[in-house]
């Protein structure tokens, strides 16, 4: 089965390529697949995409038309695609549900790390021959109470490094994770979450329930020297709401991996153009943010598990089989 892979980045592609080698005929592409692309996988069986394509009712039509039936995206997250449509047009959808949760966690930590001791501004000053200390005052994570909005695989992860550090540990979800009960965490209702922590971290899936998780009112619930992160999923936050938080004075700081309009814009090079974007350009200018372009995941180990589990499913529709990770049909 003849494959057009969209949205490869160059550190990805050896590893696609080998994952494929003697199972299906490859072809990467760099661009995103969206309703402009879609119409270059005509004659192409399968896709497979990447997290930021826009698999919306137009881009599936042009795709059935071209006589693609397969859909296979390289990621877990999947709000990006109309699966009514793609079973209407009889286009099987299959996804990766699961890979190394320790990438994104890690990541995550890694921002709340930055973003605490200031490591974007102090790094940029170096560069300069810059080696005051001034404004880059951070604090002890050892002692501060983390709360942790999503306690599953990846929040029980971020959980776990923060037990390390020496931290008290909230926790949000719709069901107690043990793990994270015997790490010391105590669950607790969003608004107390918001109120008592410290740092704030994201890790629930998007859906119509969570978008705006953090809204006007939840920023103004934070302590107002918090530090926020979201390596999740764009929509869990009001990125307007979030400037206007930061333009008061309010959080000590924030890390992003994601944002709710990073569509076209991450994963690409906007070096000499700019964005058009003015919501993203103003939360880049605050000194107290760091901005990452959907990274988290992007560690050798995970990039390999979602490639084979990708080739995997491939072979799996080829089969006839559904699995956890078919989409649809519905298993």
């Amino acid at each position: 089965m003849e494959i057009l892979a969209y949205g490869v980045q160059r550190d990805e592609q050896p590893i696609l390529e080998r994952a494929f080698a003697g199972r299906h005929p490859l072809r990467c592409l760099p661009v995103f697949l969206d309703r402009d692309t879609a119409p270059l996988a005509a004659g192409y069986p399968a896709v497979s995409s990447s997290v930021n394509a826009e698999l919306d009712a137009q881009t599936l039509t042009v795709l059935a038309a071209g006589g693609t039936k397969l859909i296979a995206q390289r990621s877990t997250g999947f709000n990006n695609i109309d699966l009514a449509a793609a079973e209407k047009l009889g286009i099987a959808v299959y996804r990766v549900s699961y890979y190394s949760p320790y990438a994104v966690a890690e990541h995550a930590w890694t921002l709340a790390l930055a973003v605490n001791r200031r490591l974007a501004r102090a790094a940029n000053r170096s560069r300069e021959f810059d080696f005051r200390l001034d404004g880059l005052l951070g604090r002890d994570i050892h002692g501060m109470t983390v709360g942790v909005i999503g306690t599953g695989k990846i929040g029980e992860c971020f959980a776990r490094i923060a037990h390390g550090f020496g931290t008290t540990l909230l926790g949000w979800d719709i069901a107690e994770n043990p793990a994270c009960l015997d790490l010391g965490m105590t669950y607790v209702d969003r608004t107390e979450l918001l109120a008592r922590a410290d740092i704030v971290s994201l890790h629930v899936p998007l859906l119509p329930a969570t978008h705006h998780l953090i809204n006007t009112a939840a920023l103004a619930a934070m302590k107002p020297d918090a530090i926020l992160v979201n390596s999740s999923r764009g929509g869990l936050v009001d990125a307007t709401a979030l400037v206007e938080t930061l333009r008061s004075g309010r959080l000590a700081g924030v890390g992003l991996d994601v944002y709710e309009e990073e569509t076209g814009v991450f994963f690409t090079d906007r070096s000499v153009e700019g964005i058009p974007d003015d919501t993203l350009a103003r939360l880049v200018t605050f000194p107290q943010v760091v901005v990452t372009s959907h990274q988290a995941y992007f560690t050798h180990t995970a990039v390999t598990q979602i490639i084979d589990t990708t080739a995997r499913n491939i072979d799996d529709y080829a089969a006839g089989r559904t699995t956890e990770n078919t989409l649809v049909p519905k298993p």
